[in-house]
């Protein structure tokens, strides 16, 4: 069966012939293909007329050929209608004249006389990039009416206090921002406050977990790819950086990005644009970055594990957020904040915590931190039969006696959760240390931080 034509295609070109063999080769392709012989009447057009690509003429003044008119009327179009796409058309090409309207907007450069071959792989190209950054926008408008977000927790803690100040500081700009703590403190939470208050708070957050990331699927996840591009790639897909586009991209666990993918990274936030693998036309991309890290990254730019001058991109301002147990005031509220939660909505009329299960989450380490106490206090509302928490429904371990040489695990999981807290604590947070150190992939180890809440 033969693919349904889409797409409305508008030629610009003051040689009638010219008009006419493209329509008739470009019929085959688009739904409407229409045409100009001048462009005085293109804004008009365009205004009354729906056109998804433009293929433009460079030249229309007899004996003029520096493009400047096709420059002119490239600028224009993009101006005022800058969801179109536009492909130049000339038949006096050179690299300064390809470079420069790449750079004005156009997202690709056909020469006269043209290859039939390439004219459609090139109009072609432009729709398609049309039609996915159309389905962008709307993932982003069905994204936003689902998002339902939990409000920032700042407790009273002087840390929390200090970080406050700054977020309200720093939030308006556009700087990159850099946090960094352990696993748990609540760095995405943060991201999104950030996120909350900034000019783009109307535009989406969008979350890459580059710890779990595959390296083979990187690039794709990142910056899109076409139809074609490799074997599973059965349709154009826009990747990350674009669907953030105009808002903030938030890259966690950026300290496990392999070097030479770091590169990659780099380059597409210096440039501030992309390219979809299979594809040469370039997405201009606008984002806030915000990253997060549990490692120390200047350590890790020391043993040329991490790259200095992607460090210093990422790190305009740099935040650090305090583990649960530096601040213990907050423990408390964030417990009764959770037991609200998940009292409603388990339907248990449980009204509060009794002192001695308060004694005791007070004085604990939580080495997991906020994500740790969160998934205590929903196991402890499941278990609790009665109108309080007790310490018998916490289930809150003692801490272990340091000459312990033989820890009294009463299943599998809980040696397993031990085996990986002493690994992470052993290799400083470096996950693919302590991946390699378990015999297990850093995806597998990230379900099971997530899994046991360490």
């Amino acid at each position: 069966m033969a693919k349904a034509k889409e797409g409305t295609l508008l030629v610009v070109d003051d040689n009638r012939s010219i008009l006419s063999a493209v329509q008739l080769l470009m019929g085959n392709y688009f739904a409407r293909v229409l045409t100009l012989s001048s462009p005085n009447q293109l804004l008009t057009t365009l205004r009354r007329e729906p056109v998804d690509v433009i293929l433009l003429d460079m030249n229309f003044s007899a004996g003029i050929n520096t493009g400047n008119e096709g420059f002119y009327w490239l600028q224009e179009i993009h101006r005022n209608y800058p969801e179109i796409k536009i492909v130049l058309f000339t038949a006096y090409a050179d690299i300064d004249m390809a470079v420069r309207a790449m750079r004005d907007g156009a997202v690709d450069f056909v020469v006269k006389p043209w290859d039939n071959e390439r004219l459609v792989a090139a109009l072609q190209g432009a729709y398609n990039l049309s039609r996915s950054q159309r389905e962008v926008k709307q993932l982003k408008e069905i994204k936003r009416e689902l998002t339902n977000e939990e409000p920032m927790f700042w407790g009273t803690s002087p840390a929390m206090m200090r970080i406050r100040e700054m977020v309200e500081k720093v939030a308006a700009t556009d700087a990159n921002i850099l946090i960094t703590g352990e696993n748990g403190t609540g760095k995405e939470m943060l991201a999104r406050e950030i996120h909350n208050r900034s000019a783009r708070h109307r535009e989406l957050m969008v979350s890459v977990d580059m710890g779990a990331l595959p390296e083979t699927l990187f690039e794709s996840e990142l910056f899109g790819h076409v139809k074609g591009a490799f074997t599973d790639a059965r349709t154009d897909r826009a990747g990350k950086f674009e669907v953030a586009d105009h808002g903030t991209l938030f890259l966690d666990e950026i300290g496990n990005l392999p070097p030479h993918l770091q590169s990659k990274l780099l380059t597409a936030l210096q440039s501030g644009r992309i390219f979809r693998v299979g594809s040469n036309a370039p997405v201009m991309v606008d984002i806030r970055l915000v990253s997060a890290t549990n490692r120390d990254l200047y350590g890790m730019v020391s043993r040329g594990e991490f790259r200095e001058d992607l460090l210093y991109r990422i790190n305009t301002i740099h935040i650090d957020l305090p583990p649960l147990r530096q601040r213990r005031e907050d423990i408390r509220p964030l417990a009764e904040g959770f037991l609200r939660r998940y009292a409603a909505k388990y339907g248990k009329p449980i009204e509060g915590f009794d002192a001695e299960a308060v004694r005791e989450m007070e004085k604990y380490p939580w080495a997991g931190n906020i994500r740790e106490l969160q998934h205590t206090i929903e196991k402890a509302v499941i278990l609790c039969d009665g109108r309080a928490i007790t310490p018998s429904t916490l289930l809150l371990r003692a801490a272990p006696a340091p000459a312990s040489p033989e820890p009294d695990f009463t299943t599998l999981e809980e040696m397993e959760r031990s085996m990986i807290a002493q690994a992470m604590s052993r290799c400083n947070g470096n996950m693919t240390e302590v991946a390699r150190q378990l015999g297990i992939t850093r995806q597998t180890l990230y379900n099971k931080i997530k899994r046991y809440g360490l």
